[in-house]
């Protein structure tokens, strides 16, 4: 009697997961990757450095997956962060804490992770197959046996194979370089999934003013970077959610950890008014205590341009100049109560304005997928096509930055590879 085999369809961190967990339980796993090596976006996940998941407990990773962050409690709770990191140790991968409960491998290197998932597949039997393409699913409709379709192969570009099972975690659309191209959406879509419309998650995000394409390269720390709405005739903005920490100004906008991390909300604020960032360059000052030291300083016998040095990064002086209005050669002791409250309003407050989210290939992450209503939480298959399982971000699964999204895949894909063994 033949072995049931397990067909995975992308070699990402869902995949591996799937894969080595399928042949674990004691089926014959094909890992599918359509191109040259496993786990490319894995191995630059966290700048290279691998922000494999995060020290949040289980309510928090919940939340960060809003709205459908409930969907994740089955496979959370079968397969979550302390059996990652113990399974990493036991493969020679030590982890350690960082800011933000982010969780890196203590070499920062996200390429020991990989490799270490690749031995651990390699160790139980997977069959992984690079360069492998796949066209479509082979799926066989309801008869007398079966009560509804069932997929029994899948269709490559240059031959077919027979599967018992499959699995799709081909990733979104975002990174396209490491192969995550929406192959998995047409896939699914064929077998009668609804897809929400992919669009970019966690991404840069590109400003109306003009002004900031002379600050690209420009990094701020330690600033609280605040999200605005303004809707159509409203009075003021509305603040939504702030975050403190890193950001960075690109050619055509912003980015950096915070920015990704507000990325996130923006998108979906874009359309319903004014979307703005407001940045608060000296947060550990009060309003207040900027005036005290302003009217202090502004007794020196210098020139705004020059005082200007003192408070900010280089690259930052000319725009924040113009923007307070004030003659750049003029001297700070003859600088006006009225100029002075115009300098700490745009020290607290220095704002730009959100044009549209950086383009999908330049995203982290993907929001949009394989409809949650579609899925089993607690198996991961289809609830339309028998056999189908989905793993990883070309589900309709998305959370902030912090090591939440890689988490979301490796328990997603440990889950289904499991599920797909017991299925058989």
């Amino acid at each position: 009697m033949s072995i049931p085999r397990v067909v995975i369809i992308g070699g990402g961190a869902a995949g591996m997961l799937a894969a080595g967990r399928a042949a674990e339980c004691g089926v014959k796993a094909v890992l599918l990757e359509k191109g040259p090596m496993l786990g490319r976006k894995l191995r630059i996940a966290g700048k290279g450095r691998g922000n494999i998941t995060n020290t949040a407990d289980l309510p928090e990773f919940i939340e960060a997956f809003s709205p459908n962050g409930k969907f994740l409690y089955g496979v959370f709770s079968r397969f979550f962060r302390d059996d990652l990191l113990v399974m990493l140790h036991d493969l020679g991968v030590e982890t350690k804490e960082e800011r933000g409960g982010r969780v890196f491998p203590v070499s920062d290197k996200a390429s020991d992770v990989a490799d270490a998932f690749e031995r651990w597949m390699e160790e139980r039997g997977v069959s992984v197959k690079l360069n492998a393409r796949v066209k479509s699913l082979d799926i066989a409709g309801a008869d007398d046996d079966h009560q509804r379709p069932r997929v029994v192969g899948v269709n490559l570009y240059g031959g077919r194979m027979d599967a018992d099972a499959v699995i799709i975690a081909t990733g979104g659309v975002s990174y396209p370089k490491t192969g995550s191209t929406g192959d998995g959406y047409a896939m699914a879509r064929e077998a009668g999934h609804t897809i929400a419309a992919p669009k970019p998650a966690l991404s840069a995000l590109v400003t109306q003013e003009e002004w900031v394409r002379g600050l690209a390269g420009l990094s701020l720390k330690n600033v609280e970077v605040t999200l605005l709405i303004e809707p159509p005739g409203a009075d003021k903005p509305k603040k939504i959610v702030s975050e403190f920490g890193e950001m960075l100004f690109t050619h055509n906008g912003i980015s950096g950890p915070i920015i990704l991390t507000l990325s996130r909300k923006a998108g979906t604020l874009l359309g319903q008014g004014k979307v703005m960032v407001s940045i608060d360059l000296k947060p550990a000052l009060t309003s207040e205590q900027l005036h005290e030291r302003l009217i202090r300083d502004f007794k020196q016998n210098t020139y705004y341009k020059n005082y200007l040095h003192e408070l900010l990064p280089r690259l930052l002086l000319e725009p924040f100049a113009s923007l307070t209005g004030i003659d750049h050669e003029k001297p700070v002791n003859s600088i006006t109560a009225v100029e002075r409250a115009r300098v700490v309003e745009l020290l607290k407050d220095f704002r730009v304005t959100v044009a549209k989210m950086a383009p999908m290939d330049e995203a982290i992450v993907t929001r949009g997928g394989v409809s949650i209503k579609e899925i089993d939480p607690r198996t991961m298959m289809s609830k339309l096509v028998d056999g189908l399982f989905f793993a990883g971000e070309v589900i309709d699964i998305d959370a902030e930055t912090g090591g939440y999204n890689l988490q979301a895949a490796f328990s997603t894909g440990y889950i289904a590879g499991e599920s797909a063994a017991e299925f058989l």
